[in-house]
């Protein structure tokens, strides 16, 4: 897929260049994984997206890896309230 191979490249080299440069993005970000999954094992997620985003909101959720699917409910709450608290502008 063309979005995999531009992360690994050209994208990268644009988030390099925006980080050194000391920009951050400016819109709120809802971030959620799986409290099961690997990412939360691996990533500090919250900390790592307020590296580069300066609104960051989001917590694990009682599920693996693809919560949409697993906890269908709870992710569109999250969804949700993350939408309320920053309406359209």
């Amino acid at each position: 897929c063309e979005d995999y191979r531009a992360a690994g490249t050209i994208d990268l080299e644009h988030d390099r260049a925006d980080r050194a440069a000391g920009k951050r993005l400016t819109m709120p970000l809802l971030t959620l994984w799986g409290a099961k999954g690997v990412v939360g094992k691996l990533f500090n997620c919250l900390e790592d997206w307020r590296e580069v985003a300066k609104d960051v909101s989001g917590r694990a959720l009682p599920c693996g890896h693809f919560l949409p699917e697993e906890q269908p409910e709870m992710t569109l709450a999250e969804v949700q309230a993350f939408l309320a608290r920053h309406p359209m502008r």
